[in-house]
């Protein structure tokens, strides 16, 4: 399948949206593009599933079980979402 790689901008934005979906309380602007999404949030196996899904779906980009362990924080989600081809 290919897909149109997403601009950082908008990758960061999508990341953010997904979090807050699963983490409603969580603060995300002051969330560091280094800092373990999973430890830093709690996200059990659950969440961070249901994360992935949701980032997949707001954005169009495939994100498949080989790739869950590329999201493991800010800077490596965008990456990803912006590498996509």
């Amino acid at each position: 399948m290919t897909t149109t790689p997403l601009d950082p901008r908008r990758a960061r934005e999508a990341v953010n949206e997904a979090l807050l979906e699963i983490v409603p309380d969580a603060d995300v602007a002051s969330l560091g593009p280094d800092d373990e999404l999973r430890q830093t949030l709690e996200l059990d196996s659950m969440d961070f599933l249901a994360f992935a899904r949701r980032l997949s779906e707001s954005t169009g980009q495939p994100i498949d079980e080989y790739d869950y362990d590329r999201l493991t924080t800010v800077r490596a989600c965008v990456d990803l979402l912006t590498s996509r081809r």
